[in-house]
C-alpha cells in the first residue's frame, strides 16, 4: 500500500533520514519505534509532503507521491496525526472535527461520520460544543485522532499518540488504535511505547541516528534481544 524507496530527508540543516525503505501493506498496523531524534517524526512528515525528500521516493497504492502538495496527498487517503496533537483550542470541539473534514466533497455524509468518531471517543459527543482547550491531555489526543480520521483515510498516520498520557488514557488509546484497524483503516504508528506498539502491530521498524537498523514482525521484535536490551531494559 506505501512504500518508501531509499529515502534520505534533510530537515533544519540536519540529515534527519538516511536511505530508509518501508513497506506497509494494506489492513495493517506497522509500527516506527526508536528514541527521540531518530528520525521517526521526520519520516512521517516526508510522507505527508511537509518535508521535501532529498533523494529517494515514495509511492502510495501505485502512485508516486513524493513531490506532492500536502492537501493532495490528504485526498489520497493518509491521515497523519501529528506529534503535540496541534488543535485549534480556542475552537470547540465540533469544528475542530470539521476542519479534518474540510477537503471533502460528500457534506451529506459528515454526520454520519461524526457519529463513528463519537462511537470511538465518547467524551467528544459530550464536550462537542466545548473549547478543545478545557479538555485533558488525553482527550485532547482523542480530538486529535478523531479529527484525523474525519478526513476518511486509507492509511492513518499516528505520531506518538500516548505521549504524556495516564495509563489509563494510554490503554484506551491502543485499544481504540485496534478498533481502527479492525474496521478498515491502515495505521502507520510511531511510538516511544515499544511494548505497546510491538504488541499490537503485525510489522515493525526500529530507527536510529535516522537509520533503519532493523525490521520484523511485531511480536518478533519484542523478541529480539537488542529490542529487549536497548528499548525494554531487559
Amino acid at each position: 500500500m506505501l512504500s518508501l524507496k531509499n529515502i534520505t530527508v534533510r530537515y533544519d540543516g540536519v540529515q534527519a533520514v538516511k536511505k530508509i525503505s518501508i513497506d506497509v501493506e494494506k489492513g495493517s498496523i506497522t509500527s516506527l519505534i526508536g528514541a527521540n531524534g531518530a528520525g521517526k517524526s521526520t519520516t512521517l512528515k516526508a510522507i505527508s509532503g511537509l518535508v521535501p525528500l532529498t533523494s529517494g521516493e515514495i509511492w502510495f497504492e501505485g502512485e508516486r507521491i513524493d513531490g506532492r502538495e500536502p492537501e493532495k496527498i490528504v485526498e489520497l487517503g493518509i491521515g497523519h496525526v501529528p506529534e503535540g496533537k496541534q488543535l485549534f483550542l480556542d475552537m470547540s470541539v465540533l469544528d475542530n472535527l470539521l476542519t479534518g473534514a474540510h477537503l471533502r466533497k460528500d457534506a451529506d455524509k459528515l454526520q454520519e461520520d461524526l457519529e463513528r468518531i463519537y462511537n470511538y471517543f465518547p467524551i467528544l459527543r459530550t464536550a462537542r460544543n466545548r473549547k478543545a482547550s478545557t479538555l485533558s491531555g488525553g482527550e485532547q489526543q482523542m480530538l486529535a485522532m478523531g479529527r484525523g480520521l474525519m478526513s476518511l483515510p486509507k492509511l492513518l498516520m499516528l505520531d506518538e499518540p500516548s505521549l504524556g498520557l495516564s495509563p489509563i488514557f494510554v490503554k484506551n488509546i491502543f485499544d481504540i488504535v485496534s478498533q481502527i484497524n479492525k474496521q478498515g483503516t491502515t495505521v502507520l504508528l510511531v511510538e516511544q511505547n515499544i511494548h505497546q506498539s510491538l504488541q499490537l502491530s503485525d510489522k515493525g521498524y526500529v530507527m536510529e541516528n535516522g537509520r533503519m537498523v532493523l525490521e520484523g514482525g511485531g511480536k518478533e521484535l519484542l523478541e529480539n534481544d537488542y529490542v529487549k536490551k536497548a528499548y525494554l531494559g531487559i
